[in-house]
Formats: C-alpha cells, sequence, structure tokens
C-alpha cells in the first residue's frame, strides 16, 4: 500500500536584513539571510524526511532545542505552553511555530527568534520575542494578540542589553506580518525624543526538503558563522565612527518580560 506523507507545516524563508542607525551618527548594513520556520511539532519528522536536517543531532542542518526557550533541554513546545501559561494567556493553544536561524555544521547565533503561538482554530494568541546577546544571555518578550489581522503591531520598553551602542532607557516598537507566502519583521527603536534604530527582516517563504536546503547552504554558505562575524565587523565600524559605548547592567530578574493584553497592541 502506498503511503503519502503530510505536507510539513515547516518551511524556509529566504530574504535579507537590514539595519539603519539614525542617531546620533547614521549607519546602515543589508545582508542577505535565510530562516526556518520550525513547527514544534515536527522537528522528529523533519529529521526523518530529510538526510541534510537533524533534531538535537550534528548534520549540515540541525534544530537543538536547548539553542530556545532559556537554553535547557526541556522540548520548546512544553517550554512555550509553560510561558503564556504564567503570564496570563489563557485557553488552549494549537500550533506553535519558531522562526529563527538553523544550525549549520553545529553552529549558530540567533539575536531574534519569534514563536507564532495559535490557538487550535489558527487564530494568533500571542508572540514571544526570544532575543540573545553576544554576551551568553537571552530574554523573551511575550505579546498577547487579541485581535486578528495580516499584521501586528506591539510596543513594550526596552528591559535587555543587547548593543553596547544603545541605552537601555528606549522602547521597541514591533510590527510583524505573520508567515505565508511571505513574512516580515519591522522593529524600530526610539528613545524619549526621536527614533533611533530601525532594524527589518522580510523573506519568501520555501519549501522544506533536502533540494532547498542544498541550494541555501551554497547561495548563502556557513551563514550563522557569518551572523557573529558581522556583528562584530559592523560594531567595529559603528565604534570608529565615534559612537558611544554603554555600560551592561545585570541581566532582568525574569527571564520573559509579558506585557498585558490590549497594551500598546494594534492591528492593521
Amino acid at each position: 500500500m502506498m503511503t503519502i506523507s503530510v505536507p510539513l507545516q515547516s518551511a524556509l524563508y529566504v530574504g535579507s536584513v537590514m539595519h539603519r542607525r539614525l542617531t546620533p551618527h547614521r549607519h546602515r548594513l543589508r545582508y542577505r539571510a535565510f530562516w526556518l520556520l520550525v513547527d514544534l511539532d515536527e522537528p522528529d519528522v523533519i529529521a526523518r524526511r530529510l538526510s541534510l536536517f537533524s533534531h538535537n543531532r550534528f548534520n549540515l542542518f540541525s534544530f537543538h532545542d536547548a539553542d530556545h526557550g532559556g537554553g535547557s533541554t526541556e522540548p520548546p513546545r512544553n517550554y512555550v505552553g509553560r510561558v503564556l501559561a504564567e503570564n496570563g494567556v489563557d485557553g488552549p493553544i494549537g500550533r506553535i511555530a519558531l522562526l529563527c536561524m538553523p544550525r549549520i555544521l553545529g553552529y549558530v547565533f540567533n539575536p531574534l527568534s519569534i514563536y507564532f503561538c495559535h490557538r487550535p482554530d489558527g487564530a494568533l494568541a500571542a508572540l514571544i520575542y526570544e532575543v540573545r546577546n553576544t554576551f551568553g544571555q537571552m530574554h523573551s518578550y511575550l505579546m498577547p494578540v487579541t485581535e486578528q489581522g495580516p499584521s501586528v503591531r506591539h510596543r513594550c520598553a526596552k528591559s535587555f542589553y543587547v548593543s553596547p551602542f544603545l541605552d537601555m532607557d528606549l522602547t521597541y516598537d514591533f510590527r510583524v506580518t505573520p508567515p505565508a507566502e511571505r513574512l516580515s519583521a519591522v522593529i524600530a527603536v526610539q528613545d524619549r525624543r526621536q527614533p533611533v534604530l530601525v532594524a527589518s527582516f522580510a523573506g519568501k517563504r520555501r519549501p522544506l526538503n533536502d533540494r532547498a536546503l542544498a541550494l541555501v547552504f551554497l547561495t548563502h554558505p556557513l551563514l550563522t558563522f557569518k551572523v557573529i562575524g558581522a556583528i562584530h565587523w559592523e560594531a567595529l565600524k559603528i565604534w570608529w565612527k565615534g559612537m558611544r559605548l554603554y555600560p551592561r547592567p545585570p541581566a532582568p530578574r525574569n527571564a520573559v518580560t509579558a506585557t498585558a493584553a490590549n497594551q500598546f497592541q494594534e492591528h492593521r
């Protein structure tokens, strides 16, 4: 009897990332990049179907649970469910998809990963923005979603140190178009007077299979190694322009900053 495989919900998104510093010195960067959208029910399914991908094991591409969710070996879906429940996102949760970079030849650094948390009917319940800095620390911002629309916008105060060239007294404005044929995210950073920086990424969906993985490996060779290299290279250029350095405060006491439902939320 012929076995018919159910299509994967997981996918690749190929596009670019851009940062534009507005003050006190202008600076701009743009790099080609790709991301993996992982349905958190599918890592083992993907590993069984693909030769170039493994779950919690070394391969050309791999997804490791410990790279997310606070760095423990707790399955990411369990972690997300617990975080949502502890922070007042009530009701049943259906599909959870994580947008991130995979490990390539065993290495990854994800400055930002996003969890898209859905209700059983497919509606978005919450987004979790998981931020990592180059000092080995990770922090998450949990934003409930109360209304549905083609894009989601959230605002929150910065509570986690990321760049030595950015003060802590800042506000983030997130505008996200959830994954479909395309996805995008724009993060605008501003102080009490004016916009300071705009960062964005956008990508187009591709099916997740061995051919697509081989292609992005050839067109974006050693991407995850280049990410950490580019961060330090761009930091050197910003420092050379005379940008002020801000001291690193202690990490937040809580691993997750939760924003109350409806606070600073806008859908368009």
